[in-house]
């Protein structure tokens, strides 16, 4: 029997089959090619239409059953991550009344600043265990200032993996950890946050129906199902974002059990059994995907907005679209430090890290007579790595210090200089696995369907690709490196 997961990002989305006994993946795709649209009406803002997320499953999905030629009735459950903190608004017609305020969308966070003076910092945290932010709540308030004709059609809010279930189920439902990343739980009340949307002036009766994270939540509707080409009944049984589901993916449920991921942000993601929060939220505390009232399970989650996004930049501005293992193997070329070229990562919106500030990306030490493009594409590489350093430092203050780092062999940890970087300015272990986004979803959702006993057994067969050490030899010259970077960082947050 094979087990569908689904990623959905906002570059692109991801389908995986994988068959359940032996953990193998029989087919994989993702759509589209080049990366989906994002709709930037003003500096800071950051929107998609969730029709074009549907749109790309279906082509992912009409791909992953041609290759894999599996007949729709042997697929016994779909799993779905998606992007985080985004908001999506339905009316009583389940149509979709604006295009999708995004993750790294910051226009709320002026909005959310006040909500947490006005509650009052301690209790904002002590309850919520972050500041609101520019999360999904913030963003919804918003609508409510600015569209008022839009807020009041509005019958549910769902975030992006609970709108990819109601198109399949018709069923529109969400989750504890969900609500949490939206900064719309308490975790004292073990119950939807009252706190921050009466402050905000928002019905409590936007939220959706909560179910658990691993469950039975829906099946697939005949509709549904004749347009996917799938079997109705099929059972929709697990679904996260997608930073707790890339720590499932690598089997990351324990306390000081850290993930990380790459992509077009940055994440660092550790697990701790402890409520504990940062009291400036540069660094933000959600329920994890096993996180329930009798079992804390926290995921302290660093997210980093400007990372692969610099080196997509750099390729295509800079490399002449040159092969990223290309600009990788130039950047090997180039000594520790780029010779003095230091990079700042951030271009992408405001850094939670930073006190939501968006300070800009920033290029500086360049020498027109030592620096080529090898020594852009290494700076870039260091830079992403120590923006990591930095928060992480951060991270250690609330318990989380990792000694090794889990992480999928892909995007920028497909390049030595990345990974031996990390590896040598943290000091810690980093293992490489054969897994991703969907494919962790496909596992969660044998999870939540039953076909696995328990996690051990779901994750049986996941297999470590490599392991990489911290070269000690090296730790001066990756820390001389950082110190310059990190004068550079303090001389923008003056």
């Amino acid at each position: 029997m094979y087990l569908l997961g689904f990623d959905v990002g906002s570059s692109s989305v991801k389908a995986s089959l994988i068959n359940g006994e032996n953990g193998a993946c029989a087919a994989s795709a993702f759509y589209p090619k080049q990366e989906m649209k994002i709709i930037a009406q003003k500096a800071g803002w950051a929107e998609q239409e969730p029709e074009q997320w549907w749109k790309n499953l279906k082509l992912a999905l009409n791909d992953v059953l041609n290759q894999s030629g599996i007949a729709p009735e042997s697929i016994v459950s779909i799993g779905i991550s998606y992007q985080m903190h985004g908001l999506v608004v339905v009316d009583k017609n389940q149509q979709v009344l604006r295009p999708s305020i995004i993750w790294c969308d910051s226009r709320a966070t002026e909005i959310g600043e006040k909500a947490f003076q006005k509650i009052g910092g301690p209790r904002c945290l002590a309850n919520l265990l972050n500041s609101p932010g520019n999360f999904t709540a913030s963003k919804l308030k918003w609508v409510k200032d600015n569209e008022p004709g839009v807020y009041e059609k509005i019958y549910k809010i769902m975030l992006p993996g609970d709108y990819i279930a109601m198109k399949m189920s018709g069923d529109i439902k969400t989750t504890a950890s969900g609500l949490s990343e939206g900064i719309m739980w308490n975790f004292n009340e073990n119950k939807v946050a009252s706190l921050i949307l009466n402050q905000y002036g928002i019905d409590e009766s936007f939220i959706p129906e909560i179910v658990p994270t691993f469950a039975v939540q829906s099946e697939l509707n005949e509709a549904a199902a004749k347009e996917l080409g799938l079997k109705a009944g099929t059972k929709i049984s697990y679904r996260a974002g997608d930073q707790p589901n890339n720590a499932l993916s690598l089997n990351v449920l324990n306390p000081g059990e850290i993930a990380t991921t790459a992509g077009t942000s940055g994440v660092v993601y550790g697990v701790s059994d402890e409520i504990k929060y940062d009291p400036y939220s540069r660094v933000n505390t959600f329920a994890h995907v096993n996180h329930t009232s009798e079992q804390n399970r926290l995921g302290v989650l660093l997210c980093i907005n400007g990372t692969g996004i610099l080196n997509s930049w750099l390729n295509k501005n800079i490399g002449s679209h040159i092969s990223y293992d290309d600009m990788n193997l130039k950047a090997e070329k180039v000594a520790i430090g780029s010779e003095g070229l230091s990079i700042l990562p951030f271009g992408n919106g405001a850094e939670r890290v930073l006190n939501n500030i968006n300070p800009g990306a920033l290029v500086s030490g360049l020498n027109f007579n030592v620096h080529s493009d090898a020594h852009l594409f290494r700076a870039a590489q260091e830079g992403i790595v120590f923006s990591f350093k930095y928060g992480m430092d951060i991270m250690k203050e609330i318990g989380i210090n990792p000694a090794v780092i889990r992480a999928g062999k892909a995007n920028m940890f497909l390049s030595p200089v990345f990974r031996n970087t990390l590896a040598g300015i943290t000091g810690a272990t980093i293992e490489l696995y054969n897994t991703d986004g969907s494919i962790g979803a496909a596992r969660g959702a044998g999870i939540g369907s039953g076909y696995y006993k328990s996690t051990g057994e779901a994750f049986s067969n996941l297999k470590k690709l490599e392991t990489i050490e911290p070269d000690n030899s090296k730790t001066q010259a990756y820390q001389e490196a950082y110190d310059v970077w990190k004068k550079q960082l303090e001389k923008k947050l003056i």
